[in-house]
């Protein structure tokens, strides 16, 4: 009794911090949007994350002037659980990591990621467990500018882990340099001798997020593009040429940069190659990857391309433009849903606006952006940063959600992330 009368004071505060919570998410009005939200220090992401995520995707004003008093609730948690080593159960446990096929379709055709890292860790792991699943293989390529702790710390979690390995090569990447192209040519040399029979390969960065699940990535290949690869891109346009009649900035191994003085204008393609421009994110068959790494205009290609600016828009492009590579799509253009991108220039066209930051000329997503990604067609979205720890933390329990709700096998409970308030079946109907 003296417990009960003790706890009181603490439930009655409880219940109305969740009250007034709940009000103000649902009962917007026009000022609100305009007005300082009252009271931010006990404003945090903790509290309800799933009321406020679902506030987020209807894109409620109120909704997004909390989410600037957000700070990271899983960041700190995620980094916590690697740091003790030697427990891979647990890690793959508390980590919630799916552990079994969600389904007999998913089970039997897999799929091979290359995934480029270099920063942002908790992010990373965030990416990682929202695309793993046994049946598929990973390929991490860590950049070796990294810090030797950020290194340390990816290895302990790649060990807990058959069909995740880095890869046996390493480059110090450069931002539109060759080595960014380099990073997935390592990756692509150690996959075609993994145990996993992987049908696809598929190439992200620690900044990309999916949109699609796993078994939604495999209908859209199988439906769209079965056997095809994916390589959005058209003819080099007149504005790109440059970046491929010249010779541009090359890294030696030691990382300084040098121009050859007999290499300022670039020879022709190899092979009378027609180039083209497109992303640098692709889906391609596993036949195109042996293609790649044997056929010899695609090894002469290569080497073309080492002093070339972005050869990464280049390159793949314009291998798959071939008539004769295995699933080649010479007549394609941009088609192709791999990436949500916000780019400055299509603002008022594509997209109503960068709600983050643009950077490079490209959105950093901001909480406003979420409810154009998630109704995005594409397989992933980029960019993300942990500038808005939130984004990624409402999109990754919206993807989880999405995922489970699909399952045709048994769920395990820790597959789930934990259920903070009675507003988790709100977030799940997106």
């Amino acid at each position: 009794m003296h417990q009960l009368r003790a706890t009181k004071p603490g439930l009655l505060v409880c219940v109305a911090i969740c009250i007034f919570v709940l009000l103000y998410l649902r009962n917007p009005t026009p000022e609100e949007t305009k007005e300082e939200p009252p009271y931010p220090a006990v404003v945090e992401c903790g509290f309800y994350p799933d009321e406020l995520c679902s506030a987020l995707f209807e894109g409620k004003g109120a909704a997004l002037q909390i989410a600037r008093f957000c700070k990271n609730p899983h960041g700190s948690q995620i980094l916590a659980h690697l740091r003790t080593t030697g427990n891979c159960s647990r890690i793959s446990r508390e980590l919630r990591f799916i552990t079994r096929p969600l389904s007999a379709e998913e089970g039997n055709f897999s799929l091979a990621y290359i995934i480029t890292i270099h920063k942002e860790l908790a992010m990373f792991v965030q990416l990682l467990r929202a695309i793993y699943v046994p049946q598929n293989v990973y390929c991490v390529h860590v950049d070796e500018k990294a810090p030797k702790k950020y290194k340390t710390v990816v290895q302990t979690l790649v060990n807990c882990f058959e069909n995740i390995f880095i890869s046996s090569k390493r480059a110090r990447v450069a931002h539109t340099g060759f080595t960014r192209l380099q990073a997935d040519i390592h990756c692509m040399k150690d996959l075609v001798h993994s145990k996993v029979q992987w049908n696809y390969v598929i190439n992200l960065c620690g900044q990309d997020f999916p949109i699609k699940t796993n078994k939604e990535i495999i209908h859209y290949i199988r439906s769209k593009w079965n056997d095809k690869n994916i390589t959005p891109g058209v003819l080099q346009p007149p504005n790109t040429k440059s970046k491929t009649s010249k010779s541009h900035p090359e890294s030696t191994p030691e990382g300084n940069i040098y121009i050859s003085p007999n290499k300022r204008f670039k020879d022709k393609p190899p092979h009378n190659l027609t180039i083209y421009f497109g992303s640098a994110y692709y889906v391609l068959t596993r036949k195109f990857v042996e293609f790649v790494l044997t056929d010899t205009r695609a090894k002469d290609m290569l080497r073309w391309s080492k002093d070339i600016q972005s050869p990464e828009r280049h390159y793949w492009v314009t291998l798959n433009r071939m008539r004769d590579a295995p699933g080649a799509t010479p007549d394609a253009g941009w088609e192709g849903n791999v990436r949500a991108v916000k780019w400055r220039h299509e603002e008022g066209s594509v997209h109503d606006g960068c709600k983050g930051r643009y950077d490079h000329e490209s959105c950093v997503y901001g909480p406003g952006d979420l409810p154009w990604i998630i109704r995005s067609p594409s397989l992933f979205a980029n960019t993300f940063d942990s500038t808005d720890p939130l984004v990624v933390t409402c999109l990754e329990r919206w993807h989880r959600l999405r995922a489970l709700r699909q399952a045709e096998a048994p769920v395990e409970p820790h597959w789930h992330f934990p259920r903070d308030s009675h507003f988790n079946g709100r977030l799940s109907r997106w």
